[in-house]
């Protein structure tokens, strides 16, 4: 990494970290949060290609850890939800050989957002299920379920998912931050 990138892969996570503590979003009933704190994350990848976004998101789920009331199950929540986003757009990068401008192509995202969210569900479900309910509010994976149906679970995903990647896309392809970009 150079020290460009360095500079701002830290300045993405600071700024991560203050949606955390601001917490600009909204608290849904079932203890999810509608919020913009990965926001940067993906913009990360945008900007950096992988390793920006797996740098600027472990360093945000650490300041989670930090500050937010979730501590380190919330920190750990946010990352394997979001890590999806961003991993998605890389898979597509290397299988298809994209560039950083076939993203500025709404067709493009739109199908990357879809499978993306596809495989968060496939995993933020059983890891609701059976270790952050169970592990934060003490209810057995049976009763979680009763409590909150599976289609609750990836409902707001999408919601969170689509979110993250749109608002990203916008500042990177709409606001003219493309210029900023280290990759392709």
């Amino acid at each position: 990494m150079d020290s460009f990138e360095i500079a701002g892969c830290a300045a993405l996570a600071a700024v991560s970290a203050v949606f955390q503590i601001v917490h600009v979003g909204y608290p849904t009933p079932w203890g999810m949060w509608i919020d913009v704190v990965a926001i940067p994350w993906i913009l990360a990848f945008f900007l950096f290609g992988w390793r920006g976004a797996l740098t600027v998101s472990v360093l945000g789920a650490l300041i989670i850890t930090l500050v937010a009331p979730a501590t380190w199950l919330g920190a750990f929540m946010k990352w394997i939800a979001t890590f999806p986003m961003w991993f998605m757009l890389w898979i597509w990068v290397k299988t298809f050989k994209l560039k950083l401008k076939d993203f500025s192509k709404l067709k493009i995202i739109l199908v990357c957002i879809c499978l993306a969210i596809i495989l968060r569900g496939l995993i933020v479900v059983p890891v609701n299920y059976y270790f952050a309910i169970p592990l934060w509010t003490g209810l057995t994976p049976e009763v979680a379920m009763q409590i909150i149906p599976w289609y609750i679970i990836v409902g707001l995903n999408i919601i969170q998912g689509t979110l993250e990647v749109l608002v990203a896309w916008l500042l990177m392809f709409r606001f003219g931050l493309m210029r900023f970009s280290l990759w392709g």
